[in-house]
């Protein structure tokens, strides 16, 4: 029997208006809104997980609280849906953005080009740019991931350097 008291790790959910389409992002740590933090406690680097399909944030909950606890809790881990793949429950509030660039120019949001584009949109409207980004991508998101590697070259894409523990 484990005997280790287990602390909590925060998962907030939110449902924003992403290219027009309802989009579930799930954020791991005390970190939801990395724009309009200055604090000398915001971080530097946001990890990002994408979903592989059916694109469901959900299932990934196990996942990124233990990526985030093995990064010792100093960076924040976010996990967005795909576009139209998880629907607001009916008393949660749909989070919109003024600043979403791309909201008019996605034509087949829910193709998977338009999957790409979506998830450009995020980032550029929802991540700092001089925010450093590791890119998770799960099955289809692994495409997606690199899609935005070639499509968007300016983006601070960081490498995560991986040890075995001893």
């Amino acid at each position: 029997m484990d005997s280790e008291i287990k602390e909590e790790i925060p998962v907030h959910e939110e449902f924003i208006l992403c290219c027009g389409v309802e989009t579930q992002v799930l954020k791991c740590g005390p970190w939801t809104d990395l724009f309009n933090d200055q604090s000398a406690n915001r971080p530097k680097l946001l990890i990002f997980v994408i979903t592989g399909n059916p694109g469901f944030s959900a299932a990934y909950v196990p996942f990124v609280k233990a990526l985030y606890s093995s990064v010792n809790k100093h960076f924040p881990v976010w996990v967005i849906s795909h576009a139209g793949h998880a629907l607001a429950p009916k008393d949660k509030k749909i989070l919109t953005t003024s600043d979403d660039p791309n909201a008019q120019e996605v034509k087949d949001i829910y193709g998977l080009c338009g999957q790409v584009e979506h998830k450009l949109a995020f980032l550029r409207t929802h991540v700092p740019k001089e925010m450093k980004l590791v890119l998770i991508g799960h099955s289809i998101g692994c495409y997606i991931s690199l899609q935005i590697l070639k499509l968007a070259p300016e983006l601070p894409l960081t490498l995560p350097t991986l040890r075995a523990k001893k």
